[in-house]
């Protein structure tokens, strides 16, 4: 990605595939907000007043995931940071789509089960995100009972993080600490639990 009108041109791609816009801002690192304004900048279905964009940051790390061994690396990273929260820990929960593969890293580098989490925010559209409910894979490891850690690629404003954490507690589950490869609001904690990144990217200057 090298400018907006490349992000707007990959929202419009991905809208006509079928990918609901909840799935367009998990795709490409943005927000739902944001990611709403890149469709509809696309379908020219933007009102005037928002023509000049949301205030956030993208974040493009597919020279990550698109190589096995620089995803491993990333993933061990990761875990290294988790390595010293919690005695008890025997399972790492990854939020889908991206946090999945980095979760299976942090997992087999913690010796741990491996469970996943697909966020309500992929079923969203233009409705309230409060009549959606994300869900637990029954493919994955149970929870009940567990403590874990929770692995997602990105922070945007930790909704997805915060939801996944409470999710977790309503399954009978313990999150001990949350890791992310890249916080764009240096969130250090939510609901209690304590959130570590490799890297923080933070907007500097006036958003206006």
């Amino acid at each position: 990605m090298k400018n907006v009108d490349d992000l707007i041109e990959s929202a419009g791609k991905l809208s006509e595939r079928g990918f609901s816009k909840g799935e367009v801002a998990d795709e490409l690192n943005v927000s739902r907000e944001t990611a709403s304004w890149l469709v509809d900048r696309n379908t020219g279905t933007t009102t005037p007043k928002a023509t000049g964009g949301p205030h956030d940051i993208h974040i493009d790390w597919s020279a990550l995931g698109r190589d096995s061994e620089r995803l491993a690396y990333t993933g061990r990273a990761m875990a290294d940071l988790l390595s010293k929260q919690g005695e008890a820990v025997d399972l790492t929960v990854g939020i889908e789509k991206a946090g999945t593969p980095l979760a299976t890293v942090v997992a087999r580098e913690l010796d741990t089960d491996i469970s996943t989490y697909a966020p309500r925010k992929h079923q969203w559209e233009d409705n309230e995100m409060e009549d959606l409910e994300g869900t637990f894979s029954e493919n994955f490891a149970n929870i009940r009972g567990r403590e874990c850690y929770v692995v997602d690629d990105t922070i945007t404003s930790g909704t997805t993080m915060r939801e996944t954490v409470q999710g977790i507690r309503k399954r009978g589950g313990d999150p001990v600490a949350c890791v992310v490869l890249v916080d764009k609001q240096g969130i250090e904690e939510v609901d209690g639990v304590p959130v570590y990144s490799l890297v923080q990217a933070i907007r500097v200057g006036n958003a206006d």
